[in-house]
């Protein structure tokens, strides 16, 4: 019984998804896990300090959010307070890691701004409990507490939402 007892209680703390209102586990993705184009580390304690935020892509859902996209571009916000981060869920497509890299660091090249990052490994899934195979969005404060979190496509009332939220929690 103690063992069953134990299973559950490893179990459940392993599955703790990321939660409104509270900074996430620290994750890291590097070596054969991912990291960032350039071959650095990335770690989720880089998202303080501006309001972040952040796209988990699975590459063949990538145009799913692109208005969103769009509307973060055009609404021109500060980046003196104001960051966006790119995951790319390379593990997620059938598309070799060979093919999508190349088209990583000719993406960071064009929008310099975004930093975007390889996860070779679901690692935000199995830590943050992410969707898989999907498109997700994360909102982050500049203390690192998730403020918003969709997993899918978001509607157009949600994108003026979230440009909203950006205004308001970056002030």
């Amino acid at each position: 019984m103690k063992k069953i007892i134990l299973g559950f209680l490893v179990l459940l703390g392993s599955s703790v998804a990321v939660e409104l209102g509270k900074v996430p586990s620290s994750v890291i993705l590097d070596g054969d896990n991912g990291g960032k184009t350039d071959g650095s580390a990335w770690n989720s304690k880089m998202l303080k300090g501006k309001v972040h935020i952040l796209f988990y892509v699975d590459p063949d859902e990538r145009d799913l959010n692109r208005s969103l996209s769009k509307a973060l571009k055009e609404r021109h916000f500060d980046r003196k307070k104001y960051a966006s981060v790119a995951i790319i869920n390379l593990a997620a497509t059938w598309l070799p890691n060979a093919i999508l890299e190349p088209k990583l660091r000719a993406k960071q090249k064009e929008f310099p701004d975004t930093i975007y990052v390889k996860d070779k490994k679901k690692v935000l899934v199995d830590k943050w409990r992410l969707a898989d195979d999907n498109s997700d969005v994360l909102i982050f404060d500049k203390k690192g507490k998730l403020i918003y979190k969709k997993f899918g496509k978001l509607s157009a009332k949600e994108i003026t939402s979230v440009l909203a939220l950006i205004q308001k929690a970056y002030k």
